[in-house]
């Protein structure tokens, strides 16, 4: 059944890529709902113990050990889920803006969300680093075509700074590709599987090597501070549907990856680097609060809140005991659900005002209680309050990081004041005070921008509410790989 999930993506691009006659919105809404029904689906028969579910294993180059191999445990299962969660309202958000010739937009939107499905689900390196390259091709005609103002240039900064790293992780995979013992049964002198490359152990230098490659492709794909530059510059300029996706899931490639392939893969350097780079995440925590607080443009606040909460999911996760790992896992879910609603926000107040600036903003709570409410409800999440989403993952990964080092958690949870002040100043800013010319008659919320909102919403409270079944989710795949990779 996993194959389904690249299937009706994939076909549905296509369709949409190449015959103009078809309705684009209804059928990239079709599309993503199917993908959703089919995630529940698989997600209602998972077994949870770690194990790898509805396994699809095709022989694709069998000389060279290479298969097109997909699988989902726990972790796998949770950022597809996310995808697919998060695909319906990523479509029908975009759904306020004529983007032309919109087979084309919905097209590559499609084939992005396809290629995602299969980065959490390749259980072959080299399929693996084949759809993470396919990702980043559709999101950079999107941004390229519908971005705003210096759109070439700022999508061909990123489109360099992750095509480089991912040059980097091919290098470091094929070093432990070149290490993995002969297949009898097939002839390959070498093997990409997941558990052929787990199982083979490096010496110490060469490790360290490849620990480095694979962190270079991962660290911009989050990003980690210093390699965060492509990133407020491109959320801003991208349209919202494009930002969406690379905030809400593309992002989690990055934390995906350094949990299923960097970690595992060298372990025996993990001791060495994990200092390094958790003091990094650490740094760009209190650096991106710092500079999130500073801003007047909405969607330039909450891309620098983005680098300051990844940042800490992974802090979180490099910490390596279970309790960090599991705050990662929730928090990916988390983060995503929440960024998509305040860039939802920020699209929204922009349209009505042709403004992000906070300053242009005010008094609307007046004009648009519904909006205010919901607005409310997803900065409280994003803010950790307790009883939202963003509460339990939080306190697991500061608890995590501070078992690992208390100065490094200590630092990280200067996040709880820096986020609540930069996130409660852009809400006040916005919604309270004094209304101006063009707020006083703000139009409050229509019904499809209130379905979207809502339902991001009510995900804020249901996870904050009842976030065991998160953790029940990836436990036993949690509890595999930390079996595995002692630290």
């Amino acid at each position: 059944m996993s194959i389904l999930l690249l299937l009706i993506p994939f076909l549905a691009a296509l369709a949409l890529l190449l015959t103009r006659a078809l309705p684009a919105r209804p059928v990239a809404l079709v599309a993503t709902l199917a993908n959703l029904a089919v995630t529940g689906l698989i997600l209602g028969g998972f077994n949870g113990d770690g194990s790898f579910n509805h396994e699809v294993n095709i022989p694709w180059v069998a000389s060279a050990g290479i298969s097109f191999r997909l699988g989902l445990d726990g972790i796998s299962m949770l950022l597809v889920l996310l995808t697919n969660l998060l695909a319906p309202l990523i479509v029908l958000s975009s759904f306020s803006r004529n983007f032309g010739l919109e087979g084309r937009y919905y097209g590559l939107v499609l084939l992005m969300l396809g290629a995602l499905n299969g980065v959490f689900m390749a259980l072959d390196g080299l399929l693996f680093y084949v759809f993470y390259e396919l990702a980043l091709i559709p999101i950079y005609f999107i941004c390229a075509i519908w971005g705003g103002e210096n759109r070439i240039r700022i999508t061909l900064k990123f489109f360099i700074y992750t095509f480089v790293g991912s040059l980097f992780m091919l290098v470091a995979l094929l070093a432990v590709y070149l290490k993995t013992p002969a297949l009898v049964q097939t002839g390959a002198s070498h093997s990409f599987a997941w558990e052929h490359l787990v199982a083979v152990e490096l010496d110490g230098k060469t490790a360290w090597w490849v620990m480095l490659g694979f962190f270079l492709a991962f660290a911009v794909k989050m990003p980690l501070f210093p390699f965060h530059t492509w990133q407020p510059d491109t959320y801003v300029t991208a349209p919202t549907g494009g930002t969406m996706l690379l905030s809400g899931i593309m992002l989690k490639m990055g934390i995906y990856g350094v949990v299923r392939w960097m970690v595992p893969l060298a372990p025996e350097a993990l001791h060495w680097w994990a200092p390094i780079f958790l003091g990094l995440a650490v740094f760009g925590i209190v650096y991106a609060g710092i500079i999130a607080i500073k801003q007047s443009d909405l969607k330039r606040l909450i891309a620098y809140s983005s680098i300051a909460h990844v940042g800490l999911i992974a802090a979180g996760v490099l910490a390596w005991n279970k309790t960090g790992v599991q705050g990662g896992m929730i928090q990916m879910l988390s983060h995503g659900i929440n960024v998509i609603g305040l860039f939802f926000v920020a699209d929204l107040l922009e349209r009505r005002l042709g403004s992000r600036a906070l300053f242009d903003m005010g008094g609307i709570a007046r004009s648009a209680p519904r909006l205010a409410a919901l607005f409310m409800i997803v900065t409280l999440g994003a803010v950790a309050v307790p009883l939202t989403n963003g509460f339990p993952g939080e306190f697991l990964l500061l608890n995590g990081v501070w078992n690992y080092n208390n100065w490094l958690g200590a630092g990280a949870g200067l996040t709880i004041i820096l986020g609540a002040v930069y996130m409660l100043r852009a809400y006040g800013l916005s919604m309270f005070g004094e209304t101006g010319r063009q707020t006083e008659t703000f139009e409050d919320v229509n019904t499809r921008e209130f379905l979207v909102l809502g339902a991001v919403a009510a995900l804020v409270l249901l996870l904050g509410f009842f976030p065991q079944w998160v953790l029940n989710l990836t436990d036993g795949s949690v509890n595999r790989i930390l079996g595995a990779v002692q630290f």
